[in-house]
């Protein structure tokens, strides 16, 4: 087992190998990590049964869905590659041009970063992600997944860097930390001269840590407490279903809801239909009900739990749901930019006016109009996939993808000009 410090001066060697790359070079080393990955399912699938099973009892069982691998989670995330390598290659893509009055030719071109570090949780498939992205930008990674994946993540990255040497390549193009003690996470927070960006991708707790700790400069994603205002002028049936799509197609993702505001004109009547929907009905068909914790206003048209202030300011990632009765769009809006994360917001109206205001007024990272929260992805941003979900501004913002994963630098040419 390779230390971290180890692990870092390889990334570092690696790095200007990486960047020289052709574009074939990359599209062919991710296909084969492609094949490779969907070879090694029964490998793949041994390991993550042992991650699943050292978490019974200890994480919520949502949160073993998350973890969970299966075949055609796998294969997906095999197709996630595949979809990576039919992309456009960032890397030397000329963003301006200009001729100087002395005649210099100035050329803006993009660049990689250099060594990414990545820290996340217990989503295995953030594994081969981010080491496809990584890749084709020609970004040396760095993962650092929690244990509660250590088994899936391990065999993943495995077969990528057994891939890479097969295809005749640097295996250290793509590197896993096996220390998954806090230790580890401070080196690459504060690996100066070795990580270019460090980004991580988890609850609130570790984005913290990182955002307050790191001395390499840190790109904050991923906690979502997202929301959705029902609008008075709102199709309710089409409301209805996108907020049992955005709250319980998968509840333990950044991007699932986590409140609903609605408009008080409309809440005596859309209310008892919310919970009918969100409670009655799923128990009948068997599936989890959603617990709705209300505010006041809220509590005295439907039937469901006190909601605290805290309720408000929670990322649940659980079949739980915040909801609050507003007066109007404005405070929708207010109530969001004081809660929201900024990761994902929408409204649900046929108000050209309600809209505009709410698509200009929030300042989330994706806003949305009449459409489920959950298409906040990389590869539903058609990106491929993601290696994470920046709320920040500065240096990218929303699903970020291989362009996301680049910097640019001036190339000059000249014919003996001086100044």
């Amino acid at each position: 087992m390779r230390t971290t410090q180890e692990i870092l001066q390889d990334a570092k060697s690696a790095s200007s190998a990486l960047s020289l790359l052709s574009t074939e070079q990359k599209n062919s080393a991710l296909l084969a990590m492609a094949d490779a990955l969907e070879e090694n399912i029964l490998g793949i699938l041994s390991a993550n049964a042992k991650d699943v099973e050292n978490a019974k009892g200890t994480l919520p069982e949502v949160m073993i869905d998350r973890l969970r691998l299966d075949e055609k989670r796998i294969r997906a995330m095999a197709q996630g590659i595949r979809d990576v390598a039919t992309l456009p290659d960032p890397i030397g893509a000329t963003l301006e041009t200009s001729t100087l009055y002395n005649g210099l030719q100035v050329r803006k071109i993009r660049v990689p970063l250099g060594v990414i570090g990545i820290i996340y949780e217990s989503r295995p498939n953030v594994t081969s992600d981010a080491g496809a992205l990584c890749f084709k930008s020609g970004n040396v990674c760095i993962l650092r997944g929690g244990k509660d994946a250590f088994y899936s993540s391990l065999e993943i990255v495995k077969t990528l860097r057994k891939s890479l040497k097969n295809s005749g390549l640097n295996e250290n193009f793509i590197n896993m930390c096996e220390d998954v003690s806090r230790q580890s996470a401070t080196q690459l927070m504060t690996a100066v001269g070795y990580i270019d960006a460090l980004i991580p991708r988890g609850g609130a707790g570790l984005i913290r840590a990182c955002v307050e700790n790191a001395k390499v400069p840190c790109i904050q994603t991923g906690t979502g407490i997202c929301h959705i205002f029902v609008d008075e002028t709102a199709d309710e049936e089409k409301a209805l279903r996108i907020i049992e799509n955005a709250k319980t197609s998968r509840p333990s993702v950044c991007n699932a809801l986590e409140v609903c505001l609605v408009h008080e004109k409309i809440a005596q009547s859309f209310l008892p239909k919310l919970r009918n929907r969100l409670c009655e009905e799923r128990s009948k068909k068997g599936l989890p009900p959603v617990e709705l914790r209300l505010d006041e206003r809220a509590k005295t048209i439907i039937d469901g739990t006190s909601a605290t202030e805290k309720d408000f300011d929670t990322e649940f990632l659980d079949y739980i749901l915040a909801v609050k009765v507003v007066s109007d769009v404005n405070e929708g809006i207010e109530h969001i930019a004081k809660h929201s994360t900024k990761h994902s917001d929408c409204i649900l109206s046929q108000s050209p006016e309600n809209i505009s205001l709410f698509t200009r007024a929030v300042d989330s990272s994706a806003v949305y109009v009449n459409a489920s929260t959950r298409f906040t992805d990389g590869g539903e941003f058609g990106k491929g996939c993601e290696i994470g979900i920046s709320t920040q501004k500065l240096h990218a913002r929303g699903p970020m993808g291989l362009e996301e994963l680049t910097s640019y630098k001036y190339v000059v040419v000249g014919d003996g000009q001086i100044r």
